[in-house]
C-alpha cells in the first residue's frame, strides 16, 4: 500500500492498518488519528506534523522517523522503536510507551506530560527543555541522556537509571527517586525540593547549588557527591551515606541526619542551625568553620581547629535512661504514658516518648536528645512517675551544687561556664515542674501500680559515650532474691528515704563526665 491509498482508505473510514510498510515514505501533515498501526515499518519515514492521536503503534518500527512537531497525544506506543527518531517540540501528552525504545531519540521540547514511560529505554536521548510533568518513568533506561532544563515536578522514576544522565537546571520537584541510579548525574542547580530520593544511588553526582529542601534523602548513597552550596534545608538525611562528599557551603538547616555516615566528608561553611551533631559517624572529616545563624547569614561562625571538629560532631546521641526492676505491664504503660503527656505541658524537653525495653524482670526507658545541657534537667523530670523521684532528684540538685563549689581557677573558664550553664538550666526546669503534684496531674498513681514503686536506676550518657550513675537503689536487682527467700510476690517493703539514698558518684568523675560536653568559642564574623 502507498502513501495515496493509505489517504484514499482513511477517508473512506478505514482504520486498521497493522503490519503496513511505508519506510521511507513521505507522511509529512497526515492525518492518521485513532489508526490501527500496530507493527507498521514506518522507519526513515517524514511525519514531521503528521496527526497521530490515540493512533496504536504498538511495535511499530519509527526508527530514525522524522515526528518533529507531530500530535501523538495518548497514542499507543508500547514497545515501539523510535531510535534516533526526530521527536522534537512533539505532542505525546497521555501517550503509552510501556518498554519503548527510544535510545538516541532527540526530543528537545518535546511534551510528555503524562505518559507511561515504564521500562521504557531512552539510553542517550536528547530531552532538553522537554516536558516530562506526572511521567511515568519507573524502571526506565535513561542512562547519558540529555534532561537539561527539563520539567518533570510529581514524574515517577523508581528505580529508573539514569547513570550519567544530564538533569542539570532540571525541574524535579516533588518527583519520585526511590531506589533510583543516578551515579555520577549531573544534577547542578537542579529543583529537587520535596523529591523522594530514598535509598537512591548518588554516587559521585554533581549536586552543586541544587534545591533538595525537604527532600526525603533517607538511606541514600550519596559517597562522593558534589553537594557544594547545595541546599538541603528540612531535608532527611537519616542513615545517608556521605562518605567524601563535598558538602562545603551546603544549607542544612533543620535538617535531619542522625545516623549518617560522614566519613572523610568536606563540611567546611555549612549552614548547621537546629542541626544534630550526634549520632554520626564522622571520622577524617574537614571542617574549618560552620554558620550557626538561623538564617545561614554568617552571623554566627565557630571556627574550629581537627580537635575541636571532633568534639563538634560527635557520633552518640546523649541519653538519660532509667532502668526499673519490674516488667512494664498494660496498665503501668498507659499510666506511664499519660503522666508523660502531663509532664510535657510544662517541660517541652520531654515532647518525644522514650524507647522501652522490657523483659521478664527489667524495664529500660530510654530518652535520647540532642543537646548534653539537657541531660540533668531532662533526668529530673523523666524520674517524676516514680516511688524513687524525691531521692533521684536529690542526687540530680546535689551534683550540679558539687560542681558549682568547684573552684573557678582550677576548672578553667571554659569549665567553668559550661558550669553556669547547667546550673541555670536545672534551674530553671525546677522552676517549671517543682511544684506540680504528680498525683493530682494523673490520679492513677495513687494506685501504688507495683512497676513504679520498683527500685530504679538512673544513667545518663553524655555525646562521647561517657556515663554517670545519678541514682541507684540500694535494693535494685534483689527484689527477686528477697521474694525467693519470703515467697512473697509483693515489691520490697523497705521504701523509706533512708533507704533510697544513693552514694553520689566521685567528684573527678563528675567533672569529667561534664568536661565532655561539647563547647566551642563563638566568633563573631570579622
Amino acid at each position: 500500500m502507498n502513501v495515496d491509498e493509505l489517504i484514499v482508505r482513511y477517508a473512506a473510514g478505514a482504520r486498521n492498518f497493522a503490519a503496513i510498510d511505508l519506510s521511507e515514505a513521505n507522511l509529512s501533515g497526515i492525518n492518521l488519528s485513532g489508526a490501527n498501526l500496530t507493527g507498521a515499518n514506518l522507519s526513515v519515514a517524514n511525519l514531521s506534523g503528521a496527526n497521530l492521536e490515540a493512533a496504536n503503534l504498538t511495535q511499530a518500527k519509527l526508527n530514525v522517523a522524522r515526528l518533529s512537531g507531530a500530535n501523538l497525544s495518548n497514542a499507543i506506543l508500547n514497545q515501539a522503536n523510535f531510535n534516533v527518531a526526530n521527536l522534537i517540540r512533539a505532542d505525546m501528552g497521555g501517550a503509552q510507551l510501556i518498554q519503548a525504545v527510544l535510545i538516541r531519540a532527540e526530543l528537545i521540547r518535546a511534551d510528555l506530560s503524562g505518559c507511561n514511560l515504564k521500562s521504557a529505554n531512552l539510553s542517550g536521548a536528547d530531552l532538553r527543555e522537554a516536558t516530562l510533568r506526572e511521567a511515568n518513568l519507573s524502571r526506565a533506561s535513561l542512562n547519558e541522556a540529555n534532561l537539561r532544563g527539563a520539567f518533570l515536578t510529581g514524574a515517577n522514576l523508581e528505580q529508573a537509571n539514569l547513570n550519567g544522565t544530564d538533569l542539570s537546571r532540571t525541574d524535579l520537584s516533588g518527583a519520585n527517586f526511590r531506589e533510583t541510579e543516578l551515579r555520577q548525574a549531573n544534577l547542578s542547580r537542579a529543583n529537587l525540593s520535596g523529591a523522594d530520593l530514598s535509598g537512591a544511588n548518588l554516587r559521585w553526582a554533581d549536586l552543586s547549588g541544587a534545591n533538595l529542601r525537604w527532600a526525603d534523602l533517607s538511606g541514600a548513597k550519596l559517597s562522593g557527591a558534589n553537594l557544594i552550596g547545595a541546599d538541603l534545608s528540612n531535608a532527611n538525611l537519616l542513615n545517608a551515606s556521605l562518605v567524601h562528599a563535598d558538602l562545603t557551603q551546603a544549607r542544612l538547616i533543620k535538617a535531619d541526619w542522625i545516623g549518617a555516615d560522614l566519613t572523610g566528608a568536606i563540611l567546611t561553611g555549612a549552614k548547621l542551625y537546629a542541626v544534630s551533631r550526634f549520632g554520626l559517624k564522622t571520622e577524617g572529616v574537614t571542617c574549618e568553620w560552620v554558620d550557626l545563624s538561623p538564617d545561614g547569614d554568617r552571623t554566627e561562625i565557630f571556627r574550629l581547629t581537627t580537635e575541636e571538629s571532633k568534639k563538634f560532631f560527635n557520633e552518640t546521641l546523649p541519653t538519660v535512661r532509667i532502668i526499673v526492676d519490674a516488667p512494664l505491664d498494660l496498665e503501668a504503660n498507659l499510666t506511664l504514658a499519660t503522666t508523660y503527656h502531663h509532664l510535657c505541658q510544662h517541660y517541652p524537653g520531654i515532647a518525644h516518648p522514650p524507647s522501652l525495653e522490657v523483659s521478664a524482670r527489667k524495664t529500660i526507658l530510654t530518652f535520647r536528645i540532642d543537646s548534653n545541657d539537657q541531660l540533668f534537667p531532662l533526668a529530673y523530670v523523666a524520674i517524676f512517675p516514680f516511688n524513687d523521684a524525691v531521692a533521684t532528684q536529690r542526687n540530680i540538685s546535689a551534683l550540679v551544687n558539687l560542681l558549682q563549689s568547684q573552684n573557678q581557677s582550677t576548672l578553667g573558664h571554659k569549665d567553668a561556664q559550661r558550669i553556669k550553664q547547667l546550673t541555670a538550666a536545672l534551674s530553671k526546669t525546677i522552676n517549671q515542674v517543682g511544684s506540680l503534684d504528680i498525683f493530682k496531674m494523673v490520679p492513677e498513681l495513687r494506685k501504688k501500680l507495683n512497676f513504679f514503686q520498683a527500685p530504679t536506676q538512673t544513667v545518663l550518657h553524655n555525646s562521647t559515650d561517657q556515663t554517670l550513675n545519678v541514682y541507684h537503689h540500694p535494693v535494685f536487682g534483689k527484689r527477686f532474691m528477697n521474694q525467693g527467700q519470703s515467697n512473697s510476690t509483693s515489691p520490697p517493703k523497705n521504701n523509706s528515704v533512708e533507704a533510697q539514698s544513693s552514694i553520689l558518684p566521685p567528684v573527678g568523675t563528675l567533672i569529667e563526665f561534664v568536661k565532655e560536653f561539647d563547647y566551642l568559642e563563638k566568633l563573631q564574623q570579622s
